[in-house]
């Protein structure tokens, strides 16, 4: 169950974000900038990679033995 909470956990946001900037909106500061993509590419990745930072201490991240 700690397996599919980190899996939610971490795909809730990223899907957030991807439905946020593939809507189509002419007023949104980033579709403008050069690099805007790779920024929300980067931000999704830190984002990630803080949560799996966060959830290893925890020992979230690993399976329960088998009973």
């Amino acid at each position: 169950m700690r397996i599919l909470t980190v899996m939610t956990a971490i795909s809730v946001p990223l899907s957030f974000l991807t439905g946020l900037n593939g809507m189509n909106f002419g007023h949104m500061p980033e579709l403008a900038w050069r690099y805007g993509y790779f920024m929300l590419l980067g931000m999704m990745l830190a984002l990630v990679a803080g949560m799996l930072y966060m959830f290893r201490p925890k020992r979230w991240l690993e399976a329960s033995p088998a009973f």
